[in-house]
């Protein structure tokens, strides 16, 4: 890290896609629910709720498959579908993204970590405790927690308030589009991590200061690097 870096203080991790293999299960199930009312759901329709909070992808679903008009379905009624279909598949098998834990443990001994995931709070919750990273985010800010989802920044801005933070001296690790907005928007330095499934624009990859493939790769001087980067922008 240059010298003219600002410190870093905190690196805060997004949930689904960078700590769990999860968004592939997130657009299974809206699939499958789809598909068991004779409807579909498009590689279009899914990237459009990434990173959303519950009540924005509720309202997407709600919107695109026409639920209201075809099953008498609101926003609440598909949530509550979706959210049961998805905690039964992570109650089956919860598909943790290859060294995401020990990324996270690796990082935590040099700076605050935290949690700002869209997830809805009840499967985020199941999810940090049968990873043990309740033990290991200092905070964590859910979907259902802030009034606008992302790519709008208040959950990033949340979750740091927290912990005491000012967000120039955070750095960010998202997988998805409307997270990598939503941490430009809070002014973080991003790290983009893309699983193979979902990969990036290049006018978003243009928004992070670095890239990576694997989560192994999430070291402190990778953190560093992002926040040096950030800076020469």
């Amino acid at each position: 890290m240059t010298s003219s870096a600002p410190r870093i203080d905190a690196v805060v991790f997004d949930m689904d896609g960078i700590l769990i293999d999860s968004e592939v299960l997130w657009r299974q199930v809206r699939e499958e629910f789809a598909a068991d009312h004779g409807l579909v759901w498009s590689a279009e329709d899914q990237e459009s709720t990434m990173g959303c909070n519950t009540r924005m992808w509720s309202r997407i679903m709600v919107e695109r498959l026409q639920l209201q008009e075809r099953l008498g379905m609101d926003d609440a009624a598909i949530a509550t579908e979706i959210k049961a279909r998805l905690l039964r598949k992570y109650q089956a098998h919860l598909p943790e993204r290859e060294g995401a834990v020990a990324a996270v443990k690796r990082v935590a001994q040099h700076y605050k970590v935290a949690l700002a995931s869209g997830s809805p709070n009840e499967l985020a919750t199941y999810v940090m405790q049968a990873t043990g990273l309740d033990q290991v985010f200092l905070a964590a800010t859910y979907g259902d927690d802030v009034v606008h989802g992302k790519p709008a920044p208040d959950i990033y801005l949340d979750v740091l308030a927290k912990i005491g933070v000012a967000p120039e001296h955070a750095v960010g690790v998202e997988d998805s589009g409307n997270g990598i907005r939503s941490l430009r928007a809070a002014g973080m330095a991003i790290i983009a991590a893309p699983g193979p499934e979902f990969p990036l624009s290049e006018d978003v990859l243009a928004l992070a200061d670095v890239r990576i493939d694997e989560m192994h790769q999430v070291t402190p001087e990778l953190v560093q690097q992002a926040m040096a980067q950030r800076v020469q922008r």
